[in-house]
């Protein structure tokens, strides 16, 4: 987008809108893929809003094309829900952990090809790269939907609600949503796990826009060398997810995710001091930032599906998913401003945001303990008390 002349400002408002338009597209998300199934839903969604969008990426001139890639991109948050009931809802909950370790696992394989995108930037320049590169995203994408929908079964879950759903019409099963919130503001442990995963998503956010052109226009690294940094980052959590998680997996989540906390916001402090070149700054930011991904990313995950009534887990998700939005969507913009101000801006923001991930972790994990005391020395059934 730079390369194309879009300035700091367009980009987050394009990050901006098309988070404004996932806020719609998780809504009623969670109604298709009870009408439509998880298998179903995933396919056809997953097909529309990423195929689609590469070709308009390979292709893109200017702002309007970035926009209208943003909007056909946003219908992705759909299968959000449907894609994650599809993976957990048959699964053994003691595997949860192992499961989306596996998942991201699989995702960080893809970033050893990043090396091969660096030499083609250095070869062939970035604008010609990127256009191939979504290219073959596109045909990959496109070969990944269909495998995933030939060999994939509709859940058990997912069979019930398409049966209790198929005389309802979709605006019928929104309205339903009114008592699925009252549902989810009753239960304090979602209400922490949605702070934690509103931090979460608004750096990410913040990181994904502009943590390129930071590195790029102020601490001048060159373009090609970037996707040096993003094979680090992956192959470094590819190895604690082998080493690390395995010894976290079954402890409480506090510990794991203060520790995941304070390195993000340690990370994100070296990122704003950073100087000119100093490459090796840039790596050790990397480092803290990959090992906190790891520690923190499977437990939230973790806590979501655990927190979560199965019942209604496609609504329910879908509405976490909608404030989730809702609160980031904002910061696409916001971060832009600040970095038409000064390029380390938006990283301060993270810092702030991370402390109060590490506080919200703190009281969810303080709550945790206290209903699990209560439970502890509840009277059992017939017993008399008092």
């Amino acid at each position: 987008m730079l390369a194309l002349g879009l300035k700091d400002v367009q980009i987050g408002l394009i990050v901006t809108i098309g988070l404004v338009l996932q806020i719609g597209s998780s809504l009623i998300g969670g109604v298709v893929t009870d009408k439509l199934g998880r298998r179903k839903t995933t396919f056809i969604f997953d097909t529309i809003s990423w195929s689609i969008p590469c070709l308009i990426w390979a292709f893109a001139q200017n702002f309007t094309f970035f926009l209208i890639a943003a909007v056909v991109n946003s219908l992705w948050r759909m299968t959000m829900t449907s894609w994650t009931c599809l993976l957990v809802e048959d699964a053994d909950p003691a595997f949860l952990v192992d499961i989306y370790s596996w998942i991201y696992i699989s995702g960080l394989i893809s970033a050893f090809f990043a090396p091969v995108a660096g030499v083609l930037i250095g070869a062939f320049s970035l604008v010609p790269t990127m256009r191939a590169l979504f290219l073959v995203a596109f045909v990959l994408m496109t070969i990944k939907f269909i495998i995933l929908y030939r060999f994939s079964t509709e859940t058990q879950r997912g069979l019930i609600r398409m049966k209790e759903s198929v005389n309802q019409s979709l605006f019928a099963l929104v309205g339903e949503y009114r008592g699925v919130l009252g549902q989810l503001v009753r239960t304090p442990q979602t209400l922490y796990t949605i702070g934690i995963m509103l931090i979460i998503s608004t750096c990410s956010t913040i990181t994904n826009t502009f943590w390129a052109i930071l590195v790029t226009r102020k601490i001048m690294i060159p373009a090609q060398d970037i996707v040096v940094y993003t094979f680090i980052r992956s192959a470094l959590m590819l190895v604690f997810f082998f080493v690390i998680v395995p010894r976290i997996r079954n402890l409480p989540f506090r510990n794991p995710m203060l520790v995941g906390f304070s390195g993000f916001l340690l990370s994100q402090v070296i990122l704003v001091l950073v100087p000119q070149k100093s490459y090796l700054l840039l790596l050790a930011s990397t480092f803290l930032e990959a090992l906190s991904m790891a520690a923190i990313n499977p437990q939230v995950d973790r806590m979501l599906v655990l927190t979560v009534d199965e019942k209604e887990r496609a609504r329910i998700m879908a509405l976490i998913y909608v404030v989730v939005i809702l609160f980031t969507s904002p910061f696409g913009w916001i971060g832009g401003i600040l970095s038409e101000m000064n390029r380390v801006f938006p990283f301060v923001l993270n810092i702030c945001l991370y402390a109060i991930g590490g506080v919200l972790v703190f009281l969810a994990a303080r709550y945790s303990n206290r209903k699990n005391r209560a439970m502890e020395t509840r009277p059992e059934p017939g017993m008399l008390s008092g």
